[in-house]
């Protein structure tokens, strides 16, 4: 089989394969379903998705923790919010002493049901990444809809009211997507403009901001080859490939579990089903921590986008 660009490139600049450096931390997918369909979505999540984690695997998560030396959950989706499990496992596992990271898209707040969950955070003590696509309303909108900025400021406000973002609360991220086939620019200068205008506007403060590169996957690849430029955006990324980025890319310290209970060496992988190096165990229910520590990374051209420019970690 032909070797992909990717990995051509890394032997350029590394004397052996991309392996795991530990396995700090457990990524679960708790499914595709979502409130919002966002254009930039690498796992085209929405609200038709019935892709779902069961109880039998959310036990099976719990059971690694509390076996293994994880340092941290991190709970990702679609919205993980919407899983019937969700608040039991984040309990469970804040129970098992480990740190307890959910991505959020704030805008979930408003739903039916989920009334109470800014105080239920607070409470677990869990660490938000927050998806906020811009600081300006019209932006916001276009990406996720009428009404999607009002909602996600106000879920913002609420979060600071509790603690959050400030002092020595709990963690409160921010997250920017470039709203189009380009790459994002400079983390540093645009968290400080993320913080003058939330600070200005909305007297609201955060943590941090993660300024993450649009990856060539679901929805947003349909979208560039819809507009065809998706061989441009591809070739966007690999002339913008930084070396210095793969000590700290995000699969050599974590494994990423998909809705089903498969392992994969990141939630990109999953997307795709791109499955682990063979040999390696490749279901929660087999979890090999010592292997999973020392695997050899499965790569392909996609891997682009996290090492482009300052990188995606």
């Amino acid at each position: 089989m032909a070797r992909s660009k990717f990995s051509l490139m890394v032997q350029t600049v590394r004397p052996g394969p991309l392996t795991a450096s530990g396995v700090r931390v457990l990524q679960v997918n708790l499914g595709y379903r979502c409130n919002l369909a966002c254009g930039h979505c690498h796992v085209s999540a929405g609200p038709e998705r019935l892709e779902a984690m069961d109880r039998k695997n959310i036990d099976a998560v719990l059971s690694v923790l509390s076996e293994n030396p994880i340092e941290a959950l991190d709970i990702t989706g679609g919205s993980p919010e919407l899983s019937p499990y969700f608040r039991m496992l984040v309990s469970e596992a804040r129970k098992l002493r480990t740190r307890v990271i959910v991505r959020t898209n704030l805008t979930i707040f408003s739903e039916p049901g989920m009334e109470g969950l800014p105080e239920f955070y607070f409470d677990q003590g869990v660490e938000l990444i927050a998806s906020l696509p811009c600081y300006l309303e019209d932006n916001v909108n276009a990406v996720r809809g009428s009404g999607a900025y009002r909602k996600s400021i106000e879920a913002l406000r609420t979060l600071n009211r509790l603690g959050y973002g400030a002092g020595s609360g709990p963690a409160l991220s921010l997250v920017y997507n470039p709203g189009g086939a380009f790459l994002p620019p400079a983390q540093s200068e645009l968290e400080a403009d993320y913080r003058r205008e939330l600070s200005d506007r909305h007297a609201i403060s955060f943590t941090r901001l993660y300024v993450l590169t649009n990856m060539p996957l679901g929805r947003f690849r349909d979208s560039l080859l819809q507009t065809g430029n998706l061989e441009q955006y591809q070739g966007l990324l690999v002339s913008a490939f930084n070396a210095e980025t793969l000590d700290n890319i995000m699969c050599r310290s974590q494994v990423s579990v998909g809705w089903d209970g498969t392992l994969y060496d990141c939630d990109f992988n999953q997307a795709l089903g791109i499955p682990m190096e063979p040999g390696i165990s490749n279901h929660l229910s087999d979890f090999d921590y010592a292997a999973l520590s020392r695997r050899r990374i499965s790569i392909d051209d996609h891997c682009f986008g996290c090492t482009a420019g300052q990188g995606s970690t």
